[in-house]
C-alpha cells in the first residue's frame, strides 16, 4: 500500500483491532480509531465480556492513546438491534439457525462503517479479521483468501463482501498468527495484549441463547409435537427456537437409538427427529449467493464447501442457478445442516463465494 493513506480502523477494545491500528500507524498512515458501541448482554459481567461494551470502549480508547491516534466511540445500538439481534431472534422463531457475525459484518462493519469512512474522506476501512485480500491478475477482481493462521481464519464470515467493499478493506493480521499478534501488541505496549477473545454471540453474553430468546420473545416458548420420520408423535417440545438441525441433546425422548433433530417446521411448530442414518443428505440448496471470484458463476463447479465455522470442508459439485442461488451436491453424503447457516465455497485458499442454506 504505497504512500500515506487515511484509514479508519474499527476498534472493539480487543487485541486484534488494537494491534491492527498500531501496525497501520507505525507504517505512517493517518489512522482514525472508531469504536462501535453495541447493546450489552443482560446481566453482563464486564470481566468476561469486554468488547463493544463499556469496558471495550474504554480499552479501545486507552489503546488509541497509547498508539497516538484519535478515537471516537459511536453508539450503534439501534442499528445493531435492528440488523443483527432482530435477525437472530426472528430466524430462530422461523425454525432457522442464523449466523449473526456474518450479518454484523455485512450490514454494520462493512455497510454503515464504510459510509462513515467515506464521510471522513478515508481511503480504507481496516479490521482485525484474520483473512487476506488479493487481486486476480487476469480478471482484475479482488479476491478474498483465508488467513494464514488456520485456527483463527475468519474468511468464512466475510463471504458477503462486495468488490467495492473488498477494494476498500484492509486486514493487516491476515498474514499473522494469533500468537504473533499478541507478541506484536506487547511490543507496542498495548495492555490488551493478553485480553481474552470475545464471546461468539456477543450480545447474548455468557448465558444460554435459549434463555435469551425466552426472555425477549415469550412466544418462543410455545410447546408443540416432536415426531419421527413417519409423522408419529413421540414427544413434546417447549419451543421450536430451542432446536436446531443435528441437535441430539436435550430432546427429552427415551429411545432405543440415539436421535437427532432432522428438521424444524415453524408453520406447525413441529420438530422432526430421526436416527443417525436419517441425518445424512446428498445435497443442499443455497440462496442469496455472493460470488467473489467472478461476476457471474457458470457451472458446474468442483469446489470445497464449509457449512459451519470450524467445520472441515467437504468436496462438492456446485450448480449455480439463474435465480441467485445454487444447488450443492456432496461428493459423499453429509450430515444435515440447519437452514439459515452459511455455505462458503473454497478453491484452495480462495473464497469463491457463499450463500445461505435454504
Amino acid at each position: 500500500m504505497a504512500g500515506q493513506k487515511r484509514i479508519v480502523v474499527a476498534m472493539s477494545g480487543g487485541v486484534d483491532s488494537s494491534t491492527t491500528a498500531a501496525i497501520l500507524h507505525e507504517q505512517g498512515h493517518d489512522v482514525i480509531g472508531i469504536g462501535l458501541r453495541f447493546p450489552q448482554p443482560p446481566a453482563a459481567d464486564e470481566s468476561e465480556w469486554g468488547c463493544c461494551g463499556v469496558r471495550g470502549m474504554d480499552d479501545a480508547r486507552r489503546a488509541a492513546a497509547r498508539i497516538g491516534i484519535p478515537f471516537y466511540a459511536l453508539n450503534y445500538e439501534d442499528l445493531f438491534e435492528q440488523a443483527v439481534i432482530d435477525y437472530f431472534c426472528s430466524s430462530y422463531l422461523d425454525g432457522r439457525t442464523p449466523n449473526p457475525c456474518i450479518e454484523c459484518n455485512r450490514v454494520v462493519k462493512f455497510g454503515r462503517l464504510l459510509k462513515l469512512a467515506d464521510a471522513l474522506e478515508a481511503d480504507h476501512l481496516a479490521t482485525g479479521h484474520y483473512a487476506r485480500i488479493g487481486r486476480d491478475a487476469p480478471t482484475g477482481r479482488h479476491v478474498l483468501k483465508r488467513g494464514v493462521d488456520a485456527e483463527k481464519d475468519q474468511s468464512y464470515f466475510l463471504y458477503p463482501l462486495s468488490q467495492e467493499q473488498l477494494s476498500r478493506a484492509l486486514f493487516p493480521l491476515g498474514e499473522m498468527t494469533k500468537r504473533q499478534t499478541r507478541e506484536l501488541a506487547r511490543s507496542f505496549g498495548l495492555k490488551v495484549c493478553d485480553k481474552s477473545a470475545s464471546q461468539d454471540v456477543c450480545f447474548v453474553g455468557t448465558g444460554d441463547y435459549r434463555r435469551y430468546l425466552a426472555e425477549r420473545f415469550p412466544e418462543s416458548v410455545r410447546p408443540g409435537p416432536i415426531v419421527d420420520g413417519q409423522g408419529r408423535v413421540i414427544g413434546e417440545h417447549g419451543g421450536i427456537a430451542f432446536y436446531t438441525v443435528g441437535q441430539r441433546k436435550r430432546l427429552g425422548i427415551a429411545a432405543s437409538e440415539r436421535l437427532y433433530v432432522l428438521s424444524v417446521d415453524a408453520s406447525t411448530a413441529t420438530v422432526v427427529v430421526g436416527g443417525r442414518d436419517d441425518m445424512r443428505t446428498e445435497a443442499v440448496s443455497v440462496r442469496q449467493m455472493n460470488w467473489i471470484a467472478f461476476e457471474h458463476a457458470r457451472g458446474p463447479l468442483e469446489l470445497n464447501v464449509r457449512l459451519r465455522y470450524r467445520e472441515p470442508e467437504v468436496a462438492a459439485h456446485v450448480l449455480p442457478g439463474d435465480d441467485g442461488g445454487a444447488e450443492v451436491r456432496f461428493a459423499e453424503p453429509h450430515a444435515r445442516v440447519g437452514a439459515g447457516q452459511s455455505a462458503v465455497f473454497y478453491d484452495g485458499d480462495v473464497v469463491v463465494g457463499g450463500g445461505i442454506i435454504e
